[in-house]
Parts: structure tokens; sequence; C-alpha cells
């Protein structure tokens, strides 16, 4: 049986990867300097730790797939490894329709010292969250520092300057900065603001001038997603800090083991609040206990749902210490792309037509839960200002004072004056 059993992990552990490299996290006791010395008659490359305070987490590759079934299961058999498991390509959760009319509203507003355009600040999800009646109402505008792990953020964009912290690009293993605009050649003539709608991808309309487009390509579906959700949260909290971790690249794919690092990191650089706009189908060890960390050092868990209109659990989101989002239309309807769930969903935000920042100072809309969640994001960081000693349980508390919707929407649709209310009064 034992041999069964190891023989199927084996198999599993093959026949994920999508790269010409093996990829494998693996939990040992061995430490660093034995794994490596293990590792090394095997063939296989300890490429360096995962960051776990404990020291025993880290990345291995092999060379040579034909060679993969050998070497783990001898590596399996070895006293101190616990664990192995495959290092998955995730991606990113991004539904479309035609693009909304605030993107075109670029009247200037003044808005918590800044000026920015008219169509961000009133466009209707924010209406219908009721997002400025709880900023004025109650004199909130956010505290605290959100770790956002995307696929980086534009630290030029004038809308978001003003709030971000140097990141960490864990693609490139590069400290201070999470710059996402490297990732496409930039057009000499660079970006044309209010210039011509081009539907970037399937899930997301920017305002831009036809050689910025046709340099972004198609083959960089998800460029511009990771400034998308940063300003969907300083819309919510201006006041928050906002520390971008760079753990996907421009096509929307990231290995696990770059969001296992991001989460470790989060918590070290003070994160109170985490957002994680992207999904993966299969359950991780070594994801729900980055999680577990993040928790335990004080940090917040928000999570997109996914966009597979289906009922199954999608991962982060479905672990426990984390706020599942889904969803909504302007109209409180499920948004047909939007998974779903009364034993697995929190709650739901707005997800159709966002209006955010996009990379080149302009902006775009886009579909998907990965703009409902950070919503929630920053409405948590309204909550810190509120309620200094907020943890998870009672952050879920007062976000669950929803609007209520359709049954599998969790506790309803978001309501930030309701969950601010909550917050100041305790209730």
């Amino acid at each position: 049986m034992r041999k069964a059993v190891r023989s199927a992990l084996i198999w599993s552990l093959l026949t994920v990867s999508a790269f010409a490299e093996q990829r494998f996290i693996v939990r040992t006791t061995l430490g660093g300097t034995v794994l490596t010395a293990v590792c090394a008659p095997l063939g296989c490359n300890v490429r360096g730790s995962l960051g776990d305070p404990a020291g025993q987490v880290f990345l291995l590759t092999l060379p040579d797939l034909l060679n993969a079934t050998a070497i783990l299961g001898t590596l399996k058999l070895q006293a101190g490894v616990v664990e192995l498991e495959p290092d998955q390509v995730l991606r990113l959760a991004d539904g479309t329709a035609a693009l909304p009319d605030a993107l075109f509203q670029f009247d200037p507003v003044a808005w918590f010292g800044n000026t920015t355009r008219y169509g961000f600040v009133a466009q209707p999800a924010a209406l219908k969250i009721r997002l400025l009646p709880a900023q004025f109402s109650f004199g909130v505008t956010g505290t605290g520092i959100v770790a956002i792990i995307d696929t980086g953020i534009d630290p030029d964009h004038p809308a978001l300057r003003g709030a971000l912290l140097p990141g960490y690009d864990f693609i490139r293993n590069v400290d201070g900065s999470a710059d996402e605009k490297g990732d496409v050649t930039q057009s000499t003539t660079g970006v044309v603001d209010n210039g011509n709608p081009f539907f970037v991808s399937g899930t997301v309309g920017a305002l831009l001038d036809s050689v910025s487009a046709r340099l972004i390509g198609t083959n960089n579906a998800a460029f511009g997603h990771g400034t998308m959700v940063a300003g969907i949260v300083h819309l919510t909290a201006p006041g928050a800090q906002i520390l971008p971790l760079k753990a996907f690249r421009p096509d929307g794919t990231g290995y696990l083991s770059d969001v296992v690092r991001a989460l470790y990191y989060a918590p070290t650089r003070g994160a109170r609040v985490v957002n994680m706009s992207f999904t993966f189908p299969s359950p991780s060890a070594e994801l729900r206990r980055a999680v577990d960390f993040a928790t335990r050092g004080g940090a917040i868990c928000v999570a997109a749902a996914g966009n597979d209109g289906s009922p199954l659990p999608r991962y982060p989101a479905a672990y426990d210490h984390v706020m599942a989002v889904a969803s909504t239309g302007n109209l409180d309807n499920q948004s047909s792309f939007s998974n779903y769930g009364s034993n697995w969903i929190w709650i739901a935000a707005p997800g159709e037509g966002i209006v955010t920042t996009y990379p080149f100072s302009t902006f775009a809309a886009g579909w998907g839960t990965s703009f409902s969640a950070p919503f929630v994001t920053g409405t948590i960081s309204l909550l810190l200002q509120t309620t200094p000693d907020l943890d998870f349980t009672k952050a879920a508390s007062a976000v669950a004072q929803g609007q209520p919707v359709l049954p599998d929407m969790g506790h309803g649709r978001l309501d930030v004056y309701k969950a601010v209310q909550a917050g100041v009064t305790g209730k």
C-alpha cells in the first residue's frame, strides 16, 4: 500500500508543471546545507528558502524530467523530508461588456488632497457600496500597510505615487521595486491619456494610444493587473500604504513558490492586510501554512473567488482565515462569470466595468473577481482606523454586514458604510 501511495504521489508531481524546468516545494527538518548535500548526488538543485521562519521550506528544481521519478522517490524516503509538492503554476483570477461611461468621465475632482477623475471616484461601483458616505460620515481614509501580491504596480502613476512603499519583485528577486512597466517595451511617444479605448485583454479595456496597445500585445493579457488592483484599494482607502509584491508575470502566470514567499514576506514588512486577486483550483499544504503564518503575524487576508462560474472552492480563497470575495453587477445581480457557494464565499462586491488606474498614468475598466476583492481589502484598511486591534474575526464580522443578494454570495454585497459603522460601534 505504501508503495502504491508513493507511486501515486510521484505521478501527481510529474504531471503538473507546464514549464521545462521541474520545480517542487519541499518541507524538511534537514536544513538547507544538508538538503543541498543530499540533493547533489541525486541531480536536484536547492534553489533557496521560501522564507518560513523555521527555515524548513525550500524550492527544488530537477533538470531532467526522465530522472524525476527515481529522484523524488529517493528523496521522499530520506529521513527529515516531511513533504513534497509540485511548485504549481497559478493564474490571476480574471469575465466582458461595453466599456462603462465612467471610464470617459475625465472631469477633475478634488479628492483627499489630490486631484483625480470624476469617473474614478464617482463610478457606479463606489456609489453602490456607499464608499464616500462611509469615508466622510466616519472620517476614515484608511491606515496601515496593504500588501498586494500581483503583477507589480506602476510606481509613477500620479494617482498612486503618494501611497506606495518600496516592494519586492519575487520574479527577478529584486528588493525595493515591483515596477510592472518593465515587463513591456515602452513606446518612445508614451501613452496618450484620454486616448482611444482598447481591449488589451478579454477582461480589461484601457485608454491607450494604438502604439502602446500594440506594445502590450496579446501575450501580456495580465499586464497592468496589479496597478488596477492597487487603484481600487487606493480608491477605497486613500490613507493606506500599499506594498507591491510582484509574484506574477504579465501573461498572468506565476509560481506557487513565489506566492508562498510573498506571504512569508508581507508580515515582516508590517502588512496588516493582504490582497490576493488570483485563484488556484487545488489546495496546497504550503500555501495554507503561509496564509496561516501571515494571519498569525497580524495580517488579514482577502482573496478573489475566481471567474469560472462554478460552485467549486478555489484557493487561497476557500482557506480558513481568508475572506473569499465573489462578484456582483451594478444591479446587485451575481456576475455570470463569478464563482459562488454558500459554504466558502464570505462576501461579494462589484466586479463589472470597474474603473481604476492603469500603467502609463492612464485608467482602465476591468471585469472579474480580481477587482471585487480589493474593495473588501480597502474596507479592512478603513476598519483598522476605527479598531486598531482589528483581527481577522473582527474584520470578517464587520464586512459581513452586507446587503442581501443571492444566497450563494455569502453575506451579501459589500456595504462599506455598514461595515465601518460596525467597526465604530463594535457590533
